[in-house]
């Protein structure tokens, strides 16, 4: 019996491209960061910057969120990427301190490396009244550092 080219594609080609497409899917979903539930929270990252500790930085719209907000004095990098619609930027103020990145439009980030002592920092959105809108947290220097997971976020009501 003859086999034509579509019965042939039918049987042997078609059932090949979905379990691949299916295997590409699970991989897309699946892996991530160890930052799921269930998983042990892990230390911060060092940064590729010699004494530097790395703090990740979403920025949504109103909303912000820092992988850490109790730190050991010392020596951060903050990776601040804008996730929102909306121009965003952050700035760290406190203890002497007060620095902050560029204005980053959507999807753009950027990195800011502060040297951090003892004490508690505002951190906000000085962008166009962002912060009286919730893009502020505080974080706070000194004591034993914290290992959380990313859960440490605003309302968008503030402190």
């Amino acid at each position: 019996m003859a086999m034509t080219l579509m019965t042939f594609v039918r049987r042997n080609v078609g059932p090949g491209l979905a379990a691949g497409a299916l295997a590409g899917i699970l991989v897309a979903c699946g892996g991530g960061n160890g930052n799921g539930g269930g998983s042990s929270p892990s230390a911060p990252e060092k940064t590729g910057k010699p004494g530097t500790t790395q703090v990740d930085v979403k920025l949504v719209d109103f909303k912000m969120q820092l992988s850490e907000k109790t730190l050991k004095a010392g020596a951060y990098t903050f990776v601040v990427k804008n996730d929102g619609h909306h121009d965003h930027a952050m700035e760290i103020e406190g203890s002497g301190t007060e620095q902050k990145t560029r204005t980053l439009a959507p999807g753009e980030s950027v990195n800011l490396t502060v040297s951090l002592k003892d004490g508690k920092y505002q951190v906000y959105c000085p962008v166009d009244g962002h912060k009286d809108l919730g893009m502020k947290t505080e974080l706070t220097v000194g004591g034993s550092a914290s290992t959380g997971n990313g859960t440490n976020t605003t309302d968008g009501n503030g402190y």
